[in-house]
């Protein structure tokens, strides 16, 4: 399996959610499970079958985590030379020909992907229009209203 890439912060976020499921969530409903049970049949038990699924989807997402973070590479933006280049992990700032409106993003992993903090996911349209371009450089990005194009006002490695 190839390696994925994710900020040092979304490592420690993903970490994190591994050992609040495995020493929280995963308890709690062993417990859920073992009061259902005690309630006797099974086959009629609304909580039993709701702490089952819960149980499947705590179960799945520890393996989902575990798996990403063993082909995870763990790249920390602020140790970046990107050269003035935007790279993964790189916050970039650009500027909308169209309205002149100025907007940060930061480039990441797609588990920590948030477009309302800012993080854009490394294979989203405008992240690979930017991945490349330095200081004046414009990238054109298929937007569903049509092609944008946004001027590269600023790249940092925070």
């Amino acid at each position: 399996m190839a390696t994925i890439p994710i900020t040092k912060r979304g490592a420690e976020k993903l970490k994190e959610e591994l050992h609040r499921l495995k020493t929280i969530e995963r308890p709690a409903v062993i417990t859920a499970i073992a009061e259902a049970r005690a309630q006797g049949d099974l086959s009629e038990n609304a909580d039993y079958d709701a702490a089952k699924d819960r149980q499947g989807f705590i179960e799945g997402r520890i393996q989902e985590i575990e798996g990403k973070l063993s082909v995870a590479q763990v790249i920390d933006p602020s140790a970046v030379d990107g050269g003035g280049k935007v790279v993964f992990g790189a916050t970039v700032e650009l500027e909308d020909e169209d309205t002149g409106d100025l907007v940060k993003y930061q480039i990441v992993g797609e588990d920590e992907a948030d477009l309302k903090q800012g993080l854009i996911n490394i294979s989203s349209p405008i992240a690979r229009a930017l991945i490349g371009k330095e200081e004046g450089d414009t990238a054109e990005v298929q937007a569903p209203g049509g092609i944008r194009r946004y001027e590269v006002v600023a790249v940092s490695y925070v």
